[in-house]
């Protein structure tokens, strides 16, 4: 299985990998991991259930290189307060079922700590829903409505839709473009896109160019969306699609449709798939660049990426990063021996962490650790630029 969504990023020289395991290193010191290797025998173990055999199999198999990495780069440097991390991979194929059979496994295993990345809306919905009491960290979906239930078991670490959906309408209203369109899937993740997007708009105080939707987020029935955004001709449109971006996007060229397009980050995996073709499109990050090396945070990645044996730098990468390194600190706070509730009562009283470029802060009512969104643009190497 193909565990990234970007092409490979080589490594100059031997030399060059050797500086970046040092920095890897260094990496686990900031965070207050010992410099030295402690006894192996102590093990936590961190169940992840996530899509690694279906249409959004590049996120979930990304996010999972990322918190590989990640959790490699501790254990190698001694590990937390002495005990090594293991994850415990489960596929759950992008069902909802599955995800929650696979979320109740692991509560009924009393050696799983918490659970780390779970992909998809209704996905997460069931796994939080599964285990209140277990931490849920990091889930890969942005919709508003699930952040809105009463989940005390759930740390958000990557912005929500509105707000990436804002940002990219804003971003196009500075440039004097407001015939802005959008396609959305016809389910519970479409409809929150299609509630940001509205908002937004209304913020602006236009109207709207044109509207579409797929039958699902799954569906690779995009050609009368296509079509219907081709004929109103936005100057803008917002993909707010998932593993099914590309697909839309091809079929939006073939009915001659020459709009700037604008993805949501989920877009962003198999967007990247398009290669040369994905000239110019441009979609909303909530995480900084894993490309460049102006944010700590990226050359942290980078280093234990390059010391785990892997150059294949993703969005989808560090994102699975940035939630691991979260969920460390909060088992490093939690303290030796820690519980599934003192975990969770750790991770509540992160505030202020500053990851390098990307910071969060959580509390008692607060589960959404940060607001950070930026805007990225795919140059014509394919590279992403910001």
């Amino acid at each position: 299985m193909s565990l990234s969504i970007s092409a490979p990023r080589r490594l100059d020289s031997p030399r060059r990998r050797k500086v970046l395991s040092v920095l890897a290193a260094a990496a686990c010191a900031r965070i207050g991991m010992p410099a030295m290797a402690q006894p192996a025998g102590k093990i936590i173990r961190i169940g992840t259930t996530f899509d690694a055999s279906g249409v959004e199999k590049a996120n979930g198999g990304g996010m999972f290189v990322g918190s590989s990495a990640c959790f490699k780069a501790l254990n190698k440097a001694g590990g937390i307060h002495g005990s090594t991390i293991e994850l415990v991979q489960k596929d759950d194929q992008f069902k909802p079922d599955l995800a929650k059979a696979n979320a109740l496994a692991f509560e009924a295993d009393p050696s799983i700590l918490a659970i780390l990345h779970p992909l998809g809306t209704r996905q997460v919905a069931e796994v939080s829903a599964a285990v209140p009491g277990m931490a849920v960290v990091g889930p890969n979906t942005g919709t508003v409505a699930l952040r809105r239930k009463n989940s005390p078991n759930t740390f958000w670490t990557r912005a929500n839709y509105d707000q990436e959906i804002e940002r990219l309408v804003r971003q196009a209203a500075s440039v004097g473009q407001t015939r802005i369109g959008l396609v959305h899937s016809n389910d519970p993740l479409g409809q929150s896109m299609l509630a940001g997007f509205k908002a937004a708009m209304e913020h602006l105080k236009v109207e709207p160019a044109v509207i579409a939707t797929t039958p699902s987020t799954t569906s690779l029935e995009v050609e009368p969306a296509a079509k219907a955004i081709a004929a109103a001709n936005p100057q803008i449109v917002i993909v707010g699609l998932a593993g099914t971006a590309a697909a839309f996007i091809g079929a939006l060229r073939a009915a001659g449709g020459h709009s700037t397009i604008y993805g949501v980050s989920i877009s962003a995996g198999s967007i990247f798939g398009m290669g040369p073709k994905a000239h110019g499109v441009g979609f909303a990050l909530i995480v900084p660049s894993p490309f460049a090396t102006r944010s700590a945070v990226a050359r942290r990645y980078q280093a234990d990426m390059a010391a785990a044996g892997s150059d294949a730098y993703s969005l989808a990468g560090m994102e699975g990063y940035i939630g691991a390194s979260v969920l460390a600190e909060g088992l490093r706070r939690a303290g030796p021996g820690a519980s599934r509730a003192a975990l969770m009562a750790a991770l509540e009283r992160i505030e202020d962490y500053d990851l390098g470029g990307i910071r969060f802060t959580f509390g008692r009512a607060q589960r959404e650790g940060t607001h950070f969104v930026d805007i990225g643009v795919i140059g014509p190497n394919g590279r992403l630029l910001t």
